[in-house]
């Protein structure tokens, strides 16, 4: 099934539409958005333990980044494309044009496909995520202030049967979110998103996710 980008445009439309989004009790946080751009798998991700085809492929792939090394908080870190909600901006306002400004991708409003539950970070955000159609972009470009590396990350990958990992952790009341990346992991809140996209927009199930912790080295 979702090896067909045009049945799958229409899934995640359909599911998106249907998904009653879940964005109170965070008065008073900051607020950002991340995009999650559902795009053509192209050239590879080149992570290690996850092959690449060498060729193009048009198979479906997230785009996802890792974090330039020269950044102040959480260098190098797997993320989404996103950043903070200026005044007057909408979440899907905000994801479009951190798009544009962190790897050079420039999206229509029309592109938009909908939302997921926001989730509050131990650092004082709460982050929407917009789910956004890319298609086929053939070339992106990583601006090097804020961006180390960017991967397209096939949606398979995200379906793995040992995802999630779930950690208990001394001091969180809930289990510290992880998810399973070729030999690699993405901590919460970036797996949060990832999982629940898998579960809600892939795998047909109702799944929240704003309960799951994050990892010590994500609290600051």
């Amino acid at each position: 099934m979702i090896d067909d980008l045009r049945a799958l445009r229409a899934r995640l439309t359909r599911r998106l539409a249907a998904w009653p989004v879940r964005t109170d009790g965070h008065e008073g946080r900051r607020r950002a958005a991340v995009a999650m751009v559902v795009l053509e798998e192209g050239s590879g991700a080149c992570i290690p333990g996850l092959a690449s085809p060498g060729q193009w492929s048009r198979a479906p792939a997230l785009l996802l980044t890792r974090r330039a090394l020269s950044l102040r908080q959480h260098a190098g870190q797997w993320a989404l494309p996103g950043g903070r909600i200026d005044d007057g901006e909408s979440a899907e306002q905000a994801a479009l044009r951190e798009l544009r400004e962190e790897v050079g991708l420039h999206l229509e409003t029309t592109e938009v496909l909908g939302r997921l539950d926001d989730y509050g970070t131990r650092s004082g955000y709460v982050i929407t995520p917009v789910v956004l159609w890319g298609g086929e972009v053939p070339a992106l470009r990583a601006n090097p202030v804020e961006v180390g590396s960017m991967h397209r990350i096939p949606l398979s990958e995200f379906r793995r049967t040992d995802a999630p990992l779930l950690d208990a952790v001394e001091g969180c009341e809930h289990p510290v979110l992880r998810m399973p990346v070729g030999e690699s992991w993405i901590a919460a809140p970036t797996a949060a998103f990832l999982y629940q996209f898998r579960e809600v927009c892939l795998e047909d199930r109702d799944t929240r996710v704003f309960h799951y912790d994050q990892p010590r080295f994500a609290w600051r």
